[in-house]
């Protein structure tokens, strides 16, 4: 078997961190693991990915595995691992490599399991239940095990070391170009990505309505480090767009410090954002669930505390 293999997403913006926070884990299972790169600019990313950790990078530039949604990229991946027989492929939990390690799965036999927060050894995969309290053990049986991993479970870490980079030239089939992609729309944000920021600050249903979230971004400014999200409940609300969704079908994040304002804390959310260091809670409902995960509580109306903590650090 050829070990350990992690399937590295490239999009326009270079190699998806979540590459390299598969590789740390990589590693730990396989001196010598292995990465994919497919479509344009995979060539320049293989290098982060040889210092990352991966011994071989196999990668393609080619436009057909961007222009057209997952089969291009489940052909190629089928045809290496044919090839090549790896025991174990890695995948981050997004959209497009969720599509791609179903339909490799379905091509294969290969068994799948999605939403680990850890891979112990080849034969172990750990999920998380209970609104993440709890952690199981999943085996993983078959000559091929494709697992879907939460972003923010491994640390990246450089791990400098020789790296075979190997073009590939796989022609894939008209009829595997179905799906075309004729517009992408990246949204604008200031400041940091949601998943990087050191301080979230995070609204809930308990700001009442979408014009409140300015309040948020007002709060964010003065704070350092600062982005904004929110619950699934406003996003489904139209209050903000998917990219604030912080939970279990949105971003995971782990900041230094966690704002939460009037947010209940239903499961789905708290998956997402546990792993803060510190989370303070606002919210005026004192039996909210939230504050058993707050180091601070505060029972009281954000939407009347929001504008007086503003206040209170543009004096300081």
């Amino acid at each position: 078997m050829a070990g350990v293999w992690v399937y590295a997403e490239v999009t326009e913006g270079g190699i998806d961190p979540s590459a390299l926070e598969l590789l740390a884990k990589a590693r730990a299972l396989d001196p010598e693991p292995a990465a994919v790169a497919l479509g344009p600019g995979s060539s320049a990313v293989a290098a982060a990915l040889g210092r990352h950790g991966a011994a071989r990078v196999y990668w393609s530039d080619d436009p057909v595995y961007s222009d057209f949604v997952a089969e291009p990229a489940v052909f190629a991946l089928q045809q290496l691992v044919a090839e090549h027989g790896p025991e174990l492929i890695l995948f981050a939990t997004s959209y497009d490599s969720r599509d791609v390690a179903g339909r490799l799965s379905a091509l294969t036999g290969a068994t799948l399991v999605a939403n680990a927060v850890d891979i112990p050894s080849f034969d172990i995969a750990q999920t998380a239940i209970m609104g993440g309290s709890t952690r199981v053990d999943v085996r993983l049986e078959g000559t091929l095990k494709l697992v879907l991993t939460r972003p923010k479970s491994f640390v990246a870490g450089e791990s400098p070391g020789d790296c075979e980079t190997i073009a590939i030239d796989i022609v894939v089939p008209d009829n595997l170009k179905r799906a075309k992609i004729v517009e992408r729309h990246t949204a604008q944000a200031a400041g940091p990505k949601l998943q990087d920021a050191s301080v979230v600050i995070a609204g809930g249903r308990g700001l009442q309505g979408a014009e409140n979230f300015h309040l948020l971004d007002e709060l964010a400014e003065v704070i350092p480090g600062a982005a904004v999200g929110g619950t699934r409940a406003v996003v489904d609300a139209g209050w903000v767009p998917y990219s604030y969704q912080i939970g279990q079908t949105g971003s995971t994040v782990k900041p230094e410090v966690y704002l939460a304002f009037g947010i209940s804390g239903a499961t789905q959310h708290v998956v997402g954002m546990k792993g803060a260091k510190r989370i303070v809670a606002v919210n005026k409902d004192e039996d909210a669930p939230i504050f058993a995960l707050a180091d601070l509580g505060v029972i009281g109306n954000a939407l009347e505390l929001l504008p007086k903590l503003i206040e209170e650090i543009r004096k300081g």
